[in-house]
């Protein structure tokens, strides 16, 4: 029978509809139901695409003794980290400050109050590799709970205190260009200059310290090697589908041979704006090549019939991992024939020893080849053959935030590089946002929606912020005043309801589901943090607008994370971002019935840079000309292409 997950809408929670596991979803009634049967709660968090997320399920959730055990002696909750970021938040800090690290999926034991007492990530179902047996956890919880309450309670609540008490930064610091240089030097100091990325493995792709490097690079000249060093590296490797287009979520290894299959929207969102932008840069036609496959990839593979982006692709196929993407020599011949198949494995780099699992290889290309039309015969013909492979499944939710990252990155992809189809998708998914997860009756956003129907989960900080962000780019692409109040109504919203009295943000509104902790993370994971995401899209209103307010919201919330930028750049690259955007005015740029200045003006790289046709920057201003300002001084406006280029260091011809 199916349990109660069985209604959900959330694709992760239905693919544990028919465990022998008595789910609840998260709700008060699971937490009152642990009190009347006076019994813990196991609050399990992970998401669709996560790997070792089903390695868990297929083990422990889906036998039968195991389930068992569970619904005797605790109240499971099943939560999906994508739909309830707030929850996930909350207790993923609690993991890492009882562990030292975390990850999905999470496992965390709660009182009736919804205290954590202890916690974990994946347990296996037998001892392995120095973990004990899931079912050894199980017991030891249950039988101290029995013997022991008190201690638990106690311990509970101490960790809510101490998380409560412990400041997410400490004090503020204004924004300067020195501590920016300090950023960077601190980046220099753990890249991997043999391999690209920072640090060793597990390495993920670092796109909000990328933007952060590109923009320092246009202020100062440095932090252009790091950039196209870890670009190159990341797209010749096995974590760039060389067929398809699109990046996997990480690599397991340091020279980013191996992915870990799972393909998520935020990434390819936030790396196709980082390969446009080393494109803008240095003209380099490799980045402008990835960049085109990584969109054509969300367009073709991740829209949905809606309009809208679906989350992720799985890293599992038929329950294994990379079956629809490794390759052997063999099956190289047997579609493309022994000359061809041979050539392409040399190309590719397949092995007979394989760089995968049972002798399979993922496919690299560390070099160009010097017959490329062979070679795009060759890769079409594998593409046709491996979408005739079982196919890994698709997480259709919609999510605003990581729907937002993706407008953005369409809309300014689009216009840089000539494809306005690629602006008419950002449009249609910018509509789908405002209808349906707007909305109207209480004036807030939803998180999610699947098949145009939305979801009831409020929307949170990142929401707001990342959608202004892409209503912003859309604005300066299209010139259409309804995007533009669209990201005020949104920056309002973040105003009003999430600020913490101290300039920085918390990451749900004041009237969010009341959780042990407010949560509030000023640091980048994955995406970008809420807080640097708002700073950024109130800097780029104001920028916009003119409006001081939106602007000194900005300043206030980056002196919040400021401290960060020198010792803990790596998870403050989104800000540092920003902060480039403030420190270099932002150049303000309007031109106004000039289609071939308009065109050269997007092609800046001055950080943060806004550039209109049309809206309030341009209102009142002759036509002909192309205006740019910054920090309240207008140079004279110009006609000339060559004196443009020079006002806005446009480096393409």
């Amino acid at each position: 029978m199916p349990n109660r997950l069985a209604a959900s809408t959330s694709p992760y929670l239905q693919q544990h509809r028919d465990n022998p596991v008595d789910w609840w979803e998260w709700c008060p009634e699971a937490f009152a139901e642990a009190e009347r049967r006076d019994v813990p709660v196991l609050l399990s968090i992970g998401y669709a695409a996560c790997h070792w997320c089903h390695v868990m399920a297929h083990e422990s959730f889906e036998d039968d003794a195991t389930a068992a055990y569970m619904n005797e002696h605790f109240v499971n909750v099943k939560v999906d980290r994508e739909e309830r970021p707030d929850v996930d938040a909350v207790y993923m800090e609690a993991v890492q400050a009882m562990t030292g690290h975390g990850g999905w999926p999470m496992t965390s034991f709660l009182t009736p109050a919804a205290e954590p007492f202890f916690c974990g990530t994946y347990w296996p179902s037998e001892r392995r590799h120095g973990m004990p047996a899931f079912r050894e956890v199980l017991e030891s919880v249950a039988r101290t709970w029995s013997e022991k309450r008190d201690e638990l309670v106690e311990a509970g609540a101490d960790v809510v205190r101490r998380l409560s008490a412990a400041s997410p930064v400490g004090a503020s610091a204004a924004v300067t260009a020195e501590l920016l240089d300090a950023a960077e030097a601190s980046l220099r100091s753990s890249y991997d200059g043999e391999a690209g990325g920072f640090g060793g493995a597990p390495k993920f792709p670092p796109s909000m310290v990328l933007e952060f490097l590109l923009r320092h690079a246009a202020r100062t000249g440095r932090g252009l090697d790091l950039v196209e060093g870890t670009c190159a590296a990341m797209a010749r490797g096995g974590m760039y589908d060389q067929l398809a287009g699109g990046f996997a979520r990480y690599s397991v290894d340091r020279h980013w041979v191996v992915p870990h299959f799972e393909k998520m929207l935020y990434d390819n969102a936030l790396l196709l704006r980082v390969y446009v932008h080393w494109w803008r840069s240095t003209g380099s036609p490799f980045a402008r090549r990835v960049a085109l496959e990584t969109g054509e990839f969300l367009l073709r593979d991740l829209r949905t019939p809606e309009g809208g982006f679906a989350s992720a692709l799985d890293a599992d196929t038929d329950g294994v991992e990379g079956l629809t993407y490794a390759w052997t020599p063999q099956q190289l011949v047997d579609v493309l024939g022994p000359e061809d198949g041979g050539w392409a494995a040399a190309q590719l780099h397949v092995t007979s020893a394989g760089t995968f699992e049972h002798g399979s290889s993922v496919l690299q290309r560390l070099t160009d080849p010097d017959d490329l039309e062979r070679y795009e015969r060759v890769r079409t013909a594998l593409l046709d053959a491996r979408s005739s492979r079982p196919q890994p499944g698709r997480d259709d939710k919609v999510l605003c935030a990581w729907n937002g990252l993706a407008i953005a990155a369409l809309a300014e992809g689009g216009a840089l590089l000539d494809r306005p189809d690629w602006v008419e998708a950002a449009d249609g998914c910018a509509e789908l946002l405002l209808q349906v997860h707007w909305v109207t009756g209480d004036q807030r956003l939803r998180r999610v929606s699947r098949d145009g129907t939305v979801g009831a989960h409020a929307g949170v900080l990142e929401d707001y912020a990342d959608f202004a962000e892409g209503l912003l780019a859309l604005h300066q692409v299209t010139g259409d005043p309804g995007r533009l109040d669209g990201a005020k109504h949104l920056l309002e919203v973040v105003l009003e309801r999430f600020g913490d009295g101290n300039g920085g943000f918390f990451d749900t509104a004041d009237d969010a589901e009341r959780l042990v902790r407010r949560p509030q993370d000023p640091t980048d994971n994955a995406t970008p943090s809420g807080l640097a995401a708002a700073a950024g899209a109130l800097l780029s209103y104001a920028a916009l607008t003119g409006s001081d307010r939106h602007r000194s919201a900005a300043e206030a919330a980056l002196s919040t994370v400021a401290p960060l930028f020198a010792r803990h750049a790596r998870f403050a690259g989104w800000a540092c971002a920003v902060a480039e955007a403030l420190v270099a005015g932002p150049v303000e740029v309007a031109v106004v019935d000039r289609p071939d200045l308009l065109a050269l003006a997007r092609r800046t790289t001055s950080p943060g840079a806004v550039v209109v046709g049309s809206g309030p920057l341009a209102q009142g201003r002759p036509a002909g000309a192309a205006y740019v300002c910054r920090g309240f001084v207008c140079d004279a406006p110009t006609t000339d292409e060559a004196r443009l280029r020079q006002q806005l260091a446009v480096v393409l011809p």
